[in-house]
């Protein structure tokens, strides 16, 4: 058996998750009414209904998000809204909280989210021993760490692929309790990450002023592809429940485009598409073309590039080209041809922040702004709105998906008969009876019937092939082919749904040992039955979650792989031959907030306190 490889397409909502299909997903992962990371992403257990209905004729899948951390008094809403999710035939649920693996569930298949600290190879294969069939890989991960990862237990691995990056450990960020109680692991984060910082060193200069030091590029890991296949990844997660439509569609495409190319050449030995039907698009996707800071590959080919986008947190867009000069009221700018009306431009100031510039028109290669700043020639300019590129994509038909099927008409005793196959081995027969009469001149109009049986409009059928087998040359109107052809995929569609086969699973209660025996309150244990199934699992000493516990301005608030010393080239492992070292503790300072860091040199790691915390500075191990 060749092994499935898929793209998982976010959706905000039921018009973003049919899109998402329409453009080549093999799955999408969509909130339900509540308990889902974002909180204004949330959809009615009708709409998903629907959703999955669409999917399913696709044989794409449906993955329910609720992967915030529960109290309490959540835990039987939450049971109770499982259930009905199952009852509509979801494929999968992606989990932070392990309260739900204590819940009385219907057998339903469940995902480990990314949030639930998924770094390594003994806590992957306890999640795997405890019944999870996948688990979301954290974006932190290099290729060896996952061949690892892949090689210690068999479970499904899914990973990040495109989109925006949190910049902590996903699941282990507070920064956004800690400043005014709105809980990232709750569903709704307040982005301090991509606030403006100043930067302090240990004698209290300020080294940088007013930058997102925070706020790191985007991810793009699609050419590595491959090579993640080969390290075990079967799904590949595009980030974006809250972007647009415009961003799921041209993510989609370009993955799909990327991937078939791989699945058709070097790797059609071993693996296969997750899904039915080929895509047709009207617009060439390219990465650049939607919302994005700049790219990075994060990790995944170990520490080896800046992945800050320290200038400004808002999207960057793609190069076109520098200033020339300013002429009159208009911009002259290389590639200038390549702007239209409507454009949103994008350019770093004298202050070093990003600044924007809204194109009212293009003419003769000048582009003329609606306001018109100063910028200096020579200055790189972006675009961050691409008003052609976004016309195009917008329309329902800029990405169209079909299954493909082949038609035999033949005749029977009492008249004729109409069958689909379609591409996986689904068939539909349709009778009609009907007298049999040579046409007038007793001459063939096959192609007539070939013409009209072709013709499947909005259905997701393509016709590649075409056979009438009839014993003389007999007479139809067309009004009965065509109504032959439209119940034949009608039921076509019926039969699809009817053969999808959702997985299942019901959890059997384990008590393995967990690889840990005390919990910290970065484990986000938050109500009883999170507690229960971790000490049932061995688990002696369990610190609540950080939004139960909090002490305000002594907590550690985040703790990443991202770090600025090695932003800034004064890291002593990665330069050792640099000016002089940084004063420690750095501190970040924004209006009245104040962080200190801490850098661990061994796990290569940084963390962010609060400002009266109190630690140890470790000394640096690389003199």
């Amino acid at each position: 058996m060749k092994k499935k490889i898929e793209i998982l397409a976010p959706a905000k909502d039921l018009i973003q998750g049919m899109a998402a299909i329409n453009a080549g997903a093999d799955a999408v992962y969509i909130g339900a009414s509540q308990f889902g990371a974002r909180s204004n992403a949330t959809n009615s257990i009708e709409d998903v209904a629907e959703l999955v209905k669409y999917a399913h004729l696709f044989n794409a899948q449906v993955f329910v998000v609720v992967n915030t951390i529960l109290y309490d008094n959540e835990l039987e809403t939450c049971r109770q809204m499982i259930w009905k999710l199952y009852d509509i035939k979801v494929d999968a649920l992606i989990v932070q909280d392990m309260a739900i693996m204590e819940m009385e569930l219907p057998p339903i298949v469940i995902h480990a989210s990314t949030q639930a600290n998924n770094r390594d190879a003994d806590k992957i294969k306890f999640l795997k021993d405890a019944g999870m069939k996948r688990v979301v890989l954290a974006r932190e991960l290099n290729l060896h760490q996952i061949k690892e990862i892949s090689e210690a237990s068999d479970v499904e691995l899914e990973f990040f692929v495109t989109g925006a990056l949190c910049v902590s450990f996903s699941g282990n960020c507070y920064m956004s309790v800690a400043n005014g109680e709105r809980s990232a692991n709750r569903g709704s984060c307040a982005q301090n990450c991509r606030l403006p910082y100043n930067l302090i060193d240990g004698h209290g200069e300020t080294l940088i002023k007013n930058s997102h030091l925070l706020s790191i590029k985007d991810f793009d890991v699609s050419d590595q592809i491959p090579n993640l296949i080969e390290a075990g990844i079967c799904s590949f997660k595009i980030e974006g429940r809250l972007k647009d439509i415009v961003y799921v569609k041209n993510n989609v495409s370009y993955l799909r485009q990327k991937l078939d190319s791989f699945l058709e050449g070097a790797g059609s030995e071993k693996y296969t598409k997750a899904s039915s039907g080929k895509c047709s698009y009207t617009f060439d996707s390219a990465l650049d073309k939607t919302f994005n800071r700049g790219y990075t590959d994060y990790f995944v080919n170990e520490r080896h590039q800046a992945i800050g986008s320290w200038n400004s947190p808002k999207s960057k867009g793609e190069y076109i080209g520098k200033l020339i000069k300013i002429v009159g009221n208009a911009y002259e700018i290389e590639n200038g041809h390549l702007l239209s009306n409507g454009d949103g431009l994008c350019y770093i100031n004298e202050k070093n922040e990003a600044d924007g510039i809204y194109i009212n028109k293009v003419e003769n290669g000048l582009a003329y702004p609606f306001v018109l700043k100063e910028v200096k020639p020579g200055a790189f300019i972006y675009r961050n709105n691409d008003a052609a590129f976004i016309k195009i994509v917008e329309r329902e038909d800029s990405a169209v998906r079909k299954i493909s099927t082949t038609l035999l008409l033949t005749e029977n005793e009492n008249g004729f008969e109409l069958i689909a196959t379609d591409e996986d081995g689904n068939a539909s027969k349709v009778n009609l009876v009907h007298p049999k009469e040579r046409t007038k001149s007793n001459e063939s109009i096959e192609e007539n019937f070939k013409i009209n049986l072709a013709k499947t409009g909005f259905t997701p059928y393509k016709v590649e092939e075409i056979s009438i087998q009839f014993s003389e040359n007999w007479f139809l109107p067309i009004s009965k082919i065509n109504e032959m052809r439209r119940t034949v995929f009608e039921q076509l569609s019926e039969i699809r749904l009817d053969n999808y086969k959702v997985k299942e699973h019901q959890l059997v209660k384990t008590s393995h040992p967990y690889p840990e025996t005390k919990l910290d309150f970065m484990y986000n244990v938050s109500n009883k039955l999170a507690r229960k199934f971790y000490e049932r699992h061995g688990v002696t000493e369990i610190e609540k979650a950080f939004e139960l516990q909090w002490d305000p301005g002594k907590s550690r608030v985040m703790t990443t792989k991202y770090c600025i010393k090695y932003e800034l080239e004064k890291c002593p492992k990665y330069h050792p031959n640099m000016d002089g070292r940084l004063k420690e503790p750095l501190i970040l300072k924004q209006g009245e907030l104040e962080y200190k860091l801490k850098f661990n040199c061994k796990p290569c790691e940084m963390e962010i306190w609060e400002k009266d915390a109190e630690f140890e500075i470790e000394e640096d191990h690389f003199h």
